[in-house]
């Protein structure tokens, strides 16, 4: 049965719209850079990012299920919040440290539980069938919200002349989202225990028992495993396509009476424009490309190994100086995971009981954060060493092996 674009349908698209329009993405390396920060300090804030997520997604997933997903996505958009806050006015190291916290926060509390309030819906709603379609559809407002945020972001830099600005204009979508949250049915809360202080933990034991079963099924691993094997690297190398733009900006003889800001505010606002509606698409259309195939594992797996040859090849191009080359393997990096992520999700879900749905999935965004927790400082310290092109060749290379751990059977 195809689904039906209802009023919480287009709640999930708005979501994931308001969501992506974080205006600091397509700056952030440009102004830790800005800031004197080395490639080590910027791949250790996005460890201390990830890590923060880590420590927090078990119990976030946990917490979810036990006492409301709308209480905990409403946490998630405060730490958010102040996080952005933090930033617009932070200039030092150890200043971002404690932003990213907040933001890590917001992260682990966010991520996997709204996830599974999707999922949920489709199971009330009796459309589970149609779980890859229908995420995909969400997911391609998350990238167009992306693809929007790109033009904004580059307006807001060319006006202000700054990237501080883009973290107090994050603010607003974010609030938006926080009061829409407060609008999901009642339903998607989950299935919430009413207990006293005596019974809270045994409430929490009985959620460990049941991911305990449920990660006992060979596929679920397998599934997670290819899953967060490309997302963690991807986290941790997309954001090296901005500097590279920025080196093409200074050096095309385009508006020079820019400041070098805003000349690269140009070419970063159009290029991430497109690769955004680039992978909407690619995000609407993983439903059909999945059809293609008699299962999951010959999508997933060809995904994976593409991902990371396309890491390393423009890695070459980057050591090679081929800017304009290796800005297209960069394309087709983030094109892969938002073609990938909606069967991957699809499968997962059809392997985990939906009682324990956010907690599994969080432990599914908490293997893809570890991941990007240890890339992100090395890919760092080798583009200090020698450059960001070596740092992308030594990490798709070795992101190849294991690869052939999980890939998924047929």
């Amino acid at each position: 049965m195809a689904f039906e674009k209802d009023h919480q349908y287009f709640k999930f698209c708005s979501y994931g719209f308001l969501k992506n329009l974080r205006f600091f993405d397509p700056f952030l390396f440009l102004f830790f850079l800005a800031k004197g920060l080395s490639y080590l300090e910027i791949g250790t804030l996005i460890a201390i990012r990830e890590v923060m997520v880590y420590v927090m997604e078990i119990p976030a997933g946990i917490i979810a299920d036990a006492f409301g997903r709308r209480r905990v996505m409403i946490y998630a958009f405060i730490a958010y919040i102040v996080s952005f806050s933090i930033f617009y006015f932070a200039s030092d190291y150890w200043i971002f440290i404690i932003s990213f916290l907040f933001y890590g926060f917001g992260d682990a509390f966010r991520q996997g539980t709204h996830k599974s309030m999707i999922i949920d819906y489709l199971r009330i709603k009796g459309w589970k069938d149609q779980k890859t379609a229908y995420y995909g559809h969400t997911r391609s407002w998350s990238q167009i919200g992306s693809a929007v945020s790109s033009l904004v972001a580059a307006i807001i830099v060319i006006v202000t002349g700054d990237y501080q600005s883009v973290f107090l204009f994050s603010t607003i979508p974010y609030f938006l989202n926080l009061l829409m949250i407060t609008t999901y049915p009642k339903e998607l809360d989950g299935a919430i225990v009413q207990h006293s202080g005596k019974d809270l933990w045994a409430n929490f034991k009985q959620v460990f028992t049941d991911l305990k079963v449920t990660f006992k099924k060979q596929e679920v691993f397998k599934t997670i495993g290819n899953l967060s094997l490309y997302t963690g690297f991807y986290k941790s190398v997309k954001d090296y396509l901005q500097p590279m733009l920025e080196t093409i900006a200074v050096s095309m003889p385009f508006f020079l009476m820019l400041q070098e800001k805003q000349r690269s505010a140009i070419l970063v606002g159009i290029v991430f424009f497109v690769i955004h509606l680039t992978t909407a698409f690619a995000s609407r259309s993983s439903g059909r490309f999945a059809k293609r195939f008699r299962s999951v594992a010959a999508p997933m797996n060809i995904t994976l190994f593409s991902g990371f040859l396309f890491g390393l090849i423009a890695g070459i191009f980057y050591s090679q100086n081929w800017f304009i080359a290796a800005g297209a393997m960069f394309v087709a990096i983030y094109t892969i995971e938002n073609l990938r992520k909606p069967i991957g999700i699809s499968h997962l879900t059809d392997n985990i009981d939906h009682t324990v749905l956010s907690s599994s999935l969080s432990f599914q965004s908490l293997a893809e954060t570890l991941l990007a927790a240890a890339i992100a400082p090395l890919i760092g310290w080798i583009a200090d060493e020698w450059n960001i092109g070596y740092g992308l060749i030594a990490v798709s290379a070795f992101m190849l092996v294991p690869a052939f751990l999980v890939r998924i059977r047929k």
